[in-house]
C-alpha cells in the first residue's frame, strides 16, 4: 500500500469525516484524552454547512445557521485538544490492526481504532437551478426545512417510500404539496386532501427573482403528446435517496444494497473490532444532526472502552 512516496504516522484514534457525528466523536475522544486526530473530508462540517436555519437542535432556542452550528461543535472539540485537519480518505486497509487510512492519496495513518463518519450525500436532480436556489427555495430534508414552508405550497420529487414520508410529513404543514410520483402510491398518500399527486411529469427546472416560487415540469416527456406545465410552489423537496460515502471501507465492512454501513446490535461497532460507524453513513432511516451527534458520543465512548480492554 506505501510507495516513496507517502510518509507514515502512527494515532491511538483516527476520526473520518467533520459532521456532528464527527465533531461530537471529537469531543469525547478528546476529553477522555484518546489525542484524536480528525480528516474533515471533501464537505467540511458536513451536510448542514448548506442549511441556512437549524431550528430544531437543542441548545439554540433562536435557532441558529449550519455553518454557525458546525463552527461551534468545531471549536468545541479542538478546546479539548482534537487535532482538526483539511483532508479526504482515499483508501482503506482494515484487513489489520493497526488499520491504514490513507489521505489524499499520500499520507498514511495507522490507527489502534477508527470512527467513520463520512455522511451521506442527497441525490439531487442535476439540474443547474437547484444549486441556483440552494437555501432559498431547494431541500433535501423535509424533517429539517418543512417548518419554514408551514401554510405555504411545495412540490416533492421522487417516487419511492421516501418520497411519500416526506409528502405526508410536509402536508401536516404545508397548504398544498404536489408529489412528483412514478409508481403506484400508498393509500395514505392518496387519501391525503391536500396532496396532488402529478404522475408522468418531470421537473426541468425552477424559476423565481428572490427564491423559489415555482417549476417548470413537462408531462409525458419524449412522447408525442408532451406537454409543458408550470406550477407555483415556494418549497422544492428533495426525496430520491442519499449515497453514503462508503466505497472505500466496502471491502472490508457490511454494508446494505444501498451502502450504508451495517452496525451491530444498535452501537457503533461493525464487524471489525475497533471500526466504528456513527453518522449519517450509518444511518438510513433518521438523518438529523441530533442522532449524528449523538452516534459519535457513543462511537467515542467504544472507542474509549476497546483501547482500555487492548491496554493501549
Amino acid at each position: 500500500m506505501n510507495d516513496m512516496n507517502t510518509t507514515n504516522e502512527k494515532v491511538r484514534c483516527l476520526i473520518i469525516g467533520s459532521g456532528p457525528a464527527g465533531y461530537t466523536a471529537a469531543i469525547y475522544a478528546s476529553r477522555a484524552n484518546l489525542s484524536p486526530v480528525l480528516y474533515e473530508g471533501i464537505q467540511p462540517g458536513g451536510q448542514l454547512t448548506t442549511t441556512t436555519e437549524v431550528e430544531n437542535f437543542p441548545g439554540y432556542p433562536n435557532g441558529i445557521t449550519g455553518p454557525e452550528l458546525m463552527e461551534d461543535l468545531k471549536k468545541q472539540a479542538e478546546r479539548f485538544g482534537a487535532d482538526i485537519r483539511g483532508g479526504i480518505a482515499t483508501a482503506a486497509d482494515l484487513s489489520t490492526a493497526p488499520y491504514k487510512i490513507t489521505i489524499d492519496g499520500e499520507k498514511v495513518i495507522e490507527t489502534e481504532s477508527l470512527v467513520i463518519c463520512t455522511g451521506a450525500t442527497a441525490k439531487y436532480l442535476g439540474l443547474p437551478d437547484e444549486a441556483k436556489y440552494a437555501g432559498m427555495g431547494v431541500s433535501a430534508c423535509a424533517t429539517c426545512d418543512g417548518f419554514f414552508y408551514r401554510k405555504k405550497t411545495v412540490a416533492v420529487v421522487g417516487g419511492g417510500d421516501t418520497a411519500c414520508e416526506e409528502a405526508l410529513y410536509l402536508a401536516s404543514l404545508a397548504k398544498q404539496v404536489y408529489l412528483r410520483a412514478s409508481k403506484v402510491m400508498q393509500e395514505r398518500v392518496f387519501n391525503a386532501p391536500n396532496i396532488t399527486v402529478l404522475f408522468e411529469h418531470n421537473t426541468v427546472g425552477l424559476f423565481g427573482e428572490n427564491g423559489v416560487e415555482g417549476a417548470h415540469l413537462v408531462k409525458r416527456k419524449g412522447e408525442a403528446d408532451e406537454e409543458n406545465v408550470d406550477i407555483a410552489i415556494d418549497g422544492f423537496f428533495l426525496a430520491i435517496g442519499h449515497k453514503p460515502n462508503s466505497d472505500i471501507f466496502k471491502p472490508w465492512l457490511e454494508t446494505d444494497e444501498i451502502g450504508y454501513i451495517k452496525t451491530i446490535d444498535g452501537t457503533p461497532r461493525t464487524k471489525v473490532a475497533g471500526v466504528f460507524a456513527a453518522g449519517d453513513v450509518a444511518d438510513p432511516h433518521y438523518r438529523q444532526a441530533i442522532t449524528a451527534a449523538g452516534s459519535g458520543c457513543k462511537a467515542a465512548i467504544e472507542v474509549e472502552r476497546y483501547l482500555s480492554e487492548k491496554g493501549l
